[in-house]
């Protein structure tokens, strides 16, 4: 397959950093280490230069993914924080409005889902970049489709939203859906949302809902 024949659009990705962004911002100060601003303009300085190529090509910088990664990696540790401060609050704290934390807890998950839907779309196959070539590496999800081509196209390849999808998917069951993890890390990455969700679901939730007045 022709390298540059399916690029892969970046906007979906860039889009779903600034979602992530826009979360955290909401987040009441105390579920929020440092300075309110700092992990937004983190994220969303590094998305001015990235997002002057319109597209994940196999011709790009390995720069580009590792500056990825680490955007990645950065909204993964302040999630997973602000999840540690949101349960530390409901334990350790006398809470009269839960109203609040629900609202907290359902910007943690979605920034859950979201964060893990981008490490599924960047590290499966070696990159988005990767897999819009003939350069790609083996697969670490196995979608449906792979297992049964006639259920596709035959230029069928993963896009942002079918990693997406299956992040939510995993995210609320707390284990794969129709997507399976192949790989160690693939194995690694869903274990990890599927923890964060059940501890922000199962603890979190429940408990803000038990105070509600």
């Amino acid at each position: 397959m022709n390298d540059e024949v399916h690029p892969e659009p970046r906007w979906p990705a860039s889009l779903a950093l600034v979602v992530c962004a826009a979360l955290y911002v909401v987040l009441p100060h105390r579920l929020v280490v440092g300075p309110r601003w700092l992990l937004p303009i983190l994220i969303v300085l590094p998305l001015i230069p990235l997002s002057m190529r319109r597209h994940r090509q196999p011709s790009e910088a390995p720069s580009v993914r590792r500056l990825t990664l680490f955007l990645i990696a950065v909204i993964t540790l302040a999630n997973v924080v602000s999840m540690a401060l949101l349960v530390h609050e409901l334990l350790n704290t006398n809470v009269s409005q839960g109203r609040n934390l629900i609202y907290s807890a359902i910007a943690v998950w979605l920034t859950n889902v979201i964060v893990y839907g981008l490490w599924f779309w960047e590290i499966d196959r070696g990159g988005p970049h990767l897999r819009a070539g003939s350069s790609a590496g083996w697969p670490d999800i196995q979608f449906p489709q792979m297992e049964n081509p006639s259920l596709a196209p035959p230029t069928w390849r993963p896009r942002f939203i079918d990693y997406l999808y299956t992040s939510f998917a995993n995210g609320s069951s707390f284990a794969p859906a129709d997507a399976m993890p192949l790989s160690a890390r693939a194995k690694v990455l869903f274990a990890g949302e599927a923890l964060v969700s059940l501890v922000t679901v199962a603890v979190v939730a429940a408990r803000a809902v038990n105070i509600l007045k």
